[in-house]
Order: C-alpha cells, then structure tokens, then sequence
C-alpha cells in the first residue's frame, strides 16, 4: 500500500556512533519534554520519553539520524517531487507519483484516525524534522548523499501521509499475461507460470476483447527506474518479476505448553529484496504507558515487527487481490467521455505544473475515472485503462496502522487497531498471559462480477461495490495444537465460502511444509530451536527432484544421489542441483510450450516442473522424460564444471550464490566511491528453503532476496531475545553500524534484541538528551 514501506528497501544514514558519549541536543518545536535516546553497542536506539507522543518524536529522529536520505528520496517520490530537485527527467516520474495522489478529503481522512495515534504521528514527524533542521544548520552532519547530488531534505507534513498512496504494478502484468493467452486460446497455459491456489477456472470476463489487450494497457506502471544512471536499480522492488514471485516472509507461534521455557515464542522473517539498503530500522520506544521494540520501515511511524512489554507481534504476507485492471471505452465523438452504466460519463481532469529544476514547469493532466486513475488513454483506439486500488478508497492509505497497533495492550484491542491496516497480513500475537493468536487482516474489494484474474471491461458491470475488512477474514485464537505458521501458503480454512477467497496467488507451500514438519516433533521448542529453524536450508524441491533421477549411473546423478537435500553454502552438490534445476526449467518451457506462447509463459512453478517430471503426460511422454532428464543431468555436470572448475570435490554453492549489497544510486561514480559495495558473503538456500535467499533476476547466482529482518521472541523473558538486521543499523558508510550485522547474517548468528534497563545500560555506547520545550 504504502511505497514509501519498500523504496529502495531501506535507507541512508547520516550519524556515526562514537562510544560512550553523553551530549546534549537542543530540540525544536514540537517535544514536550527532554527526551533520552540511549544507543546500546549494536546500534539500536533507546528512546525513553515522558510521554507516549514523545516516543515517537524520538523514533522520527533516530530514522532520520540513521536513514535520513532514504526516507527523504522516498518522500520525494512518492510526493511526486522529484524534478524540482533532479531536473526534467524525473518530471514524467513525479506526474505519475502524482496520478496516485488520494482525490478526497484529506480532513475527512485525518478525521477517522484516534486522536492519540493522530498525536503519534504527528510527533514522529516532529522528529524527523527537528533532525533535517539540525543536519541543514550544520551540514557536516548531512549525509554525504546530499553534497553529491547539490540537494537538501524536504521537511514532512502530516497531511502527506494520507495524500500519497502509491502505484505499484501489483498483479496487473498477470492480468494482462493472461488476457493474452485467452487470445490465442491458451489460457490454461497460465498454470504453467502461476497455478491458480486455491484451484480455479479462469473464464475470459464478459465484454472484454482479449486480442486487444497488450502490455501497453499498462500505461505509466512501465516507466522503470529513476533516470540517476543506466540501469540505476531505483525501481520497487515489488515491481520485478523475480521479487513478485518470491517476496512473502515466514512466522510461527509457538505456545507455551510446547516450548522449552513454558512460555509462548514468536519467530519472523519477512523476505523482501536484498542487495541494496536495509528495509527495517530497530528502535525501543518508551514512555509511561508505552513499551514496545523491534523493525519499523524507514519513514512509516511505529513498529511492525516485535514486542511490548505485553505482547509480541509478527506478520507475513497474506494474499488480498486489491486492483483490478478496468478497460475503458471512449466516446468517438469526445474522448473526454467513457462508457459507463448505459451512457457517457466525463473523466474527471486535474491539471498540474510540475516544478523543474533549471527549467519550466512540466504541464500534465491526469484524468480519473470512477474506479480510480487513468494509467492509459489512446483516444486513437478510443481506449483507455484504469487501475482500481484499494489504496486510492477512503481508509486505503495504510500510514497510521502501526502506530495503533504499537498502542495496543490485548488481542481485544489489536482488533480495533486492525481495522485502520488495509494491506494482506498474516498478524501473529502471543502474550505474557500464554495466550496466542493468529488473524488476517487487510482490506478486500467486493466485486459486482468477476475474480480479479483479467482485466475487466470498465462499463460499470464489474465496478466494485465496497470493501470488506479485517472482520471477514480467518484467525484462530490459542490453537489446540499449540502452533501456527505462516509462509505465504494457501492458509485459508478448506470451508472457506468460494465466493469470499481472497486471491489466487498463494505461494507453493513448501517453506510452511518444512516449518510444519519441524514444529510437528518439538514437544519442547527453544528459541535456538527457532534460530536454527530461520536458518534451515533443507530443500524439499530438490529432495523431489533427486528422487525422480534416472537410476542410470552418470557423475550428476551420482552426486546428488549420495546428497541430504541441504542447500548449504558450502555444499558442491547444493551448487549442482541448482545449475540442474534452472537448466531442468528451460528444458521444460521449451517441450510444453507452443511456439506462439513461448513469448508469454517463460517461467514455470515448482510444483509445475516436478509433476511433469513425476508424472508425465501427452505433452511430456515417459522416453522424454527420461531424455531430459539425462541431457540436463549431462549439460548440469559441464556447467558446474565451467563455473567451478574441473574438481567436484571444491565445488562450493556459496561461490556462485554470493551476498552483494551496493548504494541503490551507486552508477553514479561519487556515490559509489562514498559507499564501498558490501560483498564477499557466501549463501545457502534459495526459493523453496525456510532460510530464503533466493536468485536475483537476471543470468547470475546472486542472492536477490531473503529475510534481511530476523527476530525471535521469547514472550515475557524479553532479554532472551534475539534479532539481525542486514546489513546493520545505520547507512552511512563512515558508522561502525554500516556493515556490523553482515557477518552474523552470513553466519546464522542472531545478537540480543535488550529490553530491559539494565540489559540495556550494560551495553551503552551512546547517550544523548534531546531539551524539549512545554508545547
């Protein structure tokens, strides 16, 4: 929802720690008391305030002390503000941040938040600015981004946290994938890239001409990355094939008459991109009647994942089908008019001037429809397209949904805080009392007709009618088996109504089946038993597949037949197997693919993959099964022997499947001198591993992905638990806590998330008050 929560994955720091310094800071407008922020020795902020607003005005200006240009860049992005700054390249990209600026009224919208997580908000961003005009009165303590690029931080606004709500691709690309292949009547060849979970049968809607879909209906959602360098990895991550097919996160609960120490325990890891910043920054907030720890996104207030001193909370990602792709007929007489309900309906227009730095303002109109905003218009085809968002819906936006999450004491109130968080979570809770429990929370459209699956004609026959919310959707409280997990799996109860599911795009469930397996036979689990089980690279895709070898003996198959499954960095079969399963896939696309879809379906799924191999078919006979299979077997060996060299025995996965995390502007040459690549990691897993580190797009090994934020709580003994956030606290090259976290990542070792006081004071390295003034 929030695009500000994924940009660039992270963030740029402008703040070195020194050890053991006190210092007082004077604060500007906006702090009601002195505030203490104490940095403990793997740089996370303390903040103790003394009052709740306060806390966050302290977790503003940590974020902005350690990730200020991230956050910065970000704002200005979404705020569509970017030319003013960078010049007239980036004003095409600042008219399309603006396209998916809310319409309604801001008031009405600030109005529905609490007053006290209003009040929160509104100090969070206090902070940050009174951090930007600390760094702008003494530039020498901004960011080295700044001087670089001839900027300067923009201040924050409230009202900016209801105005921008983002226009990510989402699944609109699928949409448009399978319009295509109902063209030339192969629509069940979609299953090949995305099977459908739960199952379903996809029908072309009524009224949409499929041969007339093309990728262009897509419009501005294809403009790629920022213009700071070629090939300047600035897109969403969410928005590349690769991370779409593999984003998500895994969490388990465990209670506590299943745990080791009699109390519950709550693991998570949300995997998003990894090679460029971090996408969580670890701060404490404390004030009375507030306490609460753990990874917030750089520039939203509050924390996502964590604890209070009450409960501890986690999420991954749940499956909410929350756009649709709407086809416009345009009047031949007045483009300006679309065919709706019967008749004519008038876009609604804005137009807007965009300020350009060194130049004129760039003119644009952005034109709207009654499902959302235009992101095609063709009046020479009479044809236009609209994407139709939750985001853009009253309530939509998403900015405050942490910070009333935070404030909460009981799964009683949670349920309340649940209803301002539109996005698809799994949420899991477990407390000090031992109760545990899992809801969905997230908002879905209520379509007239249709699934969500293609895009839909924007005659008013496939409108949305209204939103159903967190209340409509599954949980569970205090489970009798004493567990939950979630890994982007198909999690919906086997009686769930068929006309509410939710989405069609769950995950293959293989991460859950290992975290399930596990979990199954640990009468009594341990945090170490959850470290272990974060960092577990046994491959059930790989285990299949191995099974399924001709018996034939050939030096590949041999290999991987004396294998336990592990993808371990420092396994040479680990390497072989991957090598075989990408050259496997190839081979696959080309049997069972026609030539006129070979353009359209050029991935295919796991389960896909190995159940044509288990269980050939007409389009893969048993002879050609097993021809494929020593040909790859074959083609893998001299591979990995190019790769690696000729000795099997120093074949190594972790020199192919390396860590490599750059500044996101790095092809600018001074910012790649400022900020040194942080690399020489070897990994383990992949995909389909509960550890996920999976392939980055492209024709390398590289990790593209994974779980950057680790914790593991241990509910009620908080000092027991631990935490990594990749690659460390702050951004600035010049910090000890720019690449601090790296090496125990690569290693599996987690490092204590302090809570206490005197966990904490034991582990100081700085201290510094911020003198605030009586509001």
């Amino acid at each position: 929802m929030m695009n500000r929560r994924a940009f660039l994955q992270g963030s740029a720091a402008a703040f070195a720690l020194a050890p053991m310094v006190a210092s007082a800071t004077p604060a500007p407008e906006g702090l009601s008391a002195p505030i203490d922020i104490v940095d403990d020795v793997y740089g996370v902020p303390h903040v103790r305030a003394a009052s709740i607003p306060d806390a966050f005005y302290g977790q503003g200006y940590v974020v902005a002390r350690d990730r200020l240009f991230q956050i910065d860049l970000g704002h200005r992005r979404e705020l569509g503000r970017l030319a003013e700054a960078f010049g007239v390249d980036f004003a095409k990209h600042d008219a399309a941040a603006r396209l998916f600026h809310y319409r309604g009224d801001l008031n009405a919208e600030l109005r529905k938040i609490p007053a006290d997580v209003l009040a929160c908000a509104k100090a969070y961003i206090a902070g940050i600015n009174a951090r930007i005009d600390e760094v702008i009165a003494d530039p020498t303590l901004l960011p080295q981004e700044y001087a670089i690029l001839g900027v300067q931080p923009m201040k924050w606004r409230l009202e900016e946290f209801v105005l921008a709500r983002g226009g990510a691709i989402g699944n609109a690309d699928d949409e448009i994938r399978r319009a295509q292949l109902a063209a030339i009547g192969m629509l069940e060849l979609d299953a090949i890239v995305a099977p459908l979970r739960p199952n379903w049968t996809m029908t072309v809607p009524d009224g949409l001409d499929p041969a007339a879909v093309s990728p262009a209906d897509l419009g501005v959602l294809r403009q790629g990355g920022l213009p700071f360098g070629p090939d300047t990895p600035t897109r969403d991550p969410a928005e590349g094939p690769m991370e779409r097919a593999n984003a998500g996160s895994n969490a388990w609960t465990v209670a506590a008459n299943r745990t080791a120490t009699g109390r519950p325990i709550l693991a998570n890891d949300p995997h998003l991109g990894i090679g460029g910043f971090g996408p969580r920054h670890v701060a404490h907030l404390t004030a009375p009647g507030l306490d609460v720890i753990g990874g917030g996104a750089p520039g939203l207030p509050g924390i996502m994942q964590g604890h209070t001193d009450r409960f501890a909370f986690g999420r991954t990602n749940f499956h909410i089908d929350q756009q649709d792709l709407f086809v416009l007929d345009l009047d031949p007489a007045d483009p300006e008019r679309y065919r709706h309900n019967g008749g004519w309906k008038r876009f609604t227009k804005v137009d807007i001037a965009i300020p350009v730095k060194d130049s004129a303002p760039y003119v644009a109109t952005l034109r709207y429809a009654v499902q959302g905003p235009v992101v095609s218009y063709d009046p020479a085809k009479r044809r236009a397209t609209v994407l139709g968002s939750i985001a853009m819906q009253p309530g939509g936006g998403g900015a405050f949904a942490m910070i009333a999450i935070n404030l909460a004491r009981d799964w009683a109130s949670l349920r309340k805080a649940f209803r301002l968080h539109p996005s698809p979570t799994n949420f899991h809770y477990a407390d000090i009392d031992g109760n545990t429990g899992w809801q969905v929370i997230g908002f879905a459209p209520v379509r007239k007709r249709g699934d969500g699956l293609l895009p839909v004609p924007g005659d008013g026959r496939y409108d949305w009618t209204g939103m159903r919310d967190f209340a409509s959707l599954p949980n569970e409280y205090n489970p009798k088996k004493g567990w939950f997990a979630s890994a982007n799996q198909n999690n919906l109860p086997a009686d769930w109504p068929r006309d509410r599911i939710p989405a069609f795009s769950f995950r293959a469930p293989y991460r859950y089946e290992r975290i399930a397996d596990v979990l199954a036979v640990q009468p009594k689990h341990s945090v170490a038993d959850s470290v272990a089980l974060q960092f577990d690279t046994l491959s059930t895709p790989a285990r299949q597949l191995v099974a399924l070898l001709p018996a034939t003996p050939s030096p590949a198959g041999d290999m991987l037949r004396r294998w336990d499954g592990r993808l371990t960095a420092d396994s040479g079969p680990a390497a072989l197997f991957e090598i075989l399963w990408r050259d496997l896939s190839k081979r696959m696309l080309a049997a069972i693919v026609p030539t006129r879809a070979k353009a359209l379906v050029t991935e295919i799924d796991p389960s896909v993959l190995l159940g044509l191999l288990a269980r050939p078919d007409a389009r893969l006979p048993v002879a050609a099964r097993d021809a494929m299979l020593r040909d790859a077997l074959a083609a893998a060996w001299a591979s990995a022997q190019s790769l690696l060299g000729a000795d099997p025995a120093k074949w190594r996965w972790g020199r192919l499947h390396q860590v490599r995390i750059a500044h996101p502007l790095s092809r600018i040459p001074a910012i790649a001198a400022a900020f040194p690549p942080i690399e020489g990691g070897a990994s383990g897993g992949d995909s389909y591993t509960v550890m996920a580190r999976w392939l980055g797009d492209g024709p390398g090994w590289r990790v593209g992905g994974g779980a950057s934020y680790l914790q593991v709580i241990d509910v009620g003994a908080w000092d027991n638990s631990v935490f990594l956030n990749l690659p460390g606290q702050s951004n600035d090259s010049r910090s000890p806590h720019y690449r601090d976290q790296f090496a125990p990542w690569i290693d599996g070792r987690t490092l204590p998330l302090l809570f206490s006081r005197t966990a904490i004071d034991a582990k100081v390295a700085r201290r510094i008050t911020l003198q605030g003034t009586r509001r």
